[in-house]
């Protein structure tokens, strides 16, 4: 009988213990995270086409990013499809005419997708990869990033490639329409973002 309550003890301590170290491992693996300052936040875009290009700006809705002992380990935010602008058409007419014609069914219909979402999957090094959501598809991408942790702010910074026809954004791309000559507009636009957390 005491043989037997020596190995109940035993046990119950072995697995208090066991739980106790499976929680503090937990603790200690967390990560923190961290709002995404939408108003230090930021993207520049620069889209060509065969006779010039066209840029703006376009505002950051929302996100975060998880930090694991000065690392972003992963975090993700979201494009508000509406707030885009064109900073090069200075005639005010033809600027609004051009924001109509990109915003609708020719390229992004920001009606019915108004938001472009990026989630982190994985860091490795300085290259991020992560799933981006334009225009209702999601594509897996990777690219560089420079990130700095200090202070409990997180500063990083990126110039994406994006191919908008992987997206079903086909408007004037000679992959779909090859005798479009000078009217062809490049297939892959650039995101330049700025993201500030703290």
């Amino acid at each position: 009988m005491k043989a037997i309550k020596f190995i109940a003890s035993l046990f119950v301590t072995v697995a208090v213990a066991s739980a106790t170290l499976a929680g503090n491992g937990a603790k200690a693996k967390k990560a923190s995270t961290l709002a995404v300052d939408t108003k230090e936040s930021k993207i520049h875009w620069l889209a060509k086409k065969v006779t010039g290009q066209h840029e703006g700006f376009i505002s950051i809705s929302s996100g975060s990013l998880s930090v694991d002992k000065s690392k972003v380990v992963g975090g993700s935010f979201t494009i508000d499809m509406k707030s885009i602008v064109c900073t090069d058409i200075t005639n005010e007419e033809y600027n609004k005419k051009f924001i109509s014609h990109i915003t609708t069914g020719d390229f992004f219909e920001v009606e019915k997708f108004p938001t472009t979402t990026f989630k982190i999957t994985k860091v490795a090094g300085s290259n991020i990869t992560g799933d981006l959501t334009l225009h209702g598809v999601t594509k897996t991408i990777t690219f560089p990033a420079k990130i700095t942790v200090a202070g409990g702010k997180v500063t990083a910074t990126a110039s994406i490639p994006v191919d908008r026809t992987e997206f079903g954004v086909k408007y004037g791309s000679k992959k779909f329409f090859e005798s479009i000559g000078d009217k062809a507009i490049d297939d892959v636009f650039t995101l330049d973002i700025t993201l500030s957390a703290k």
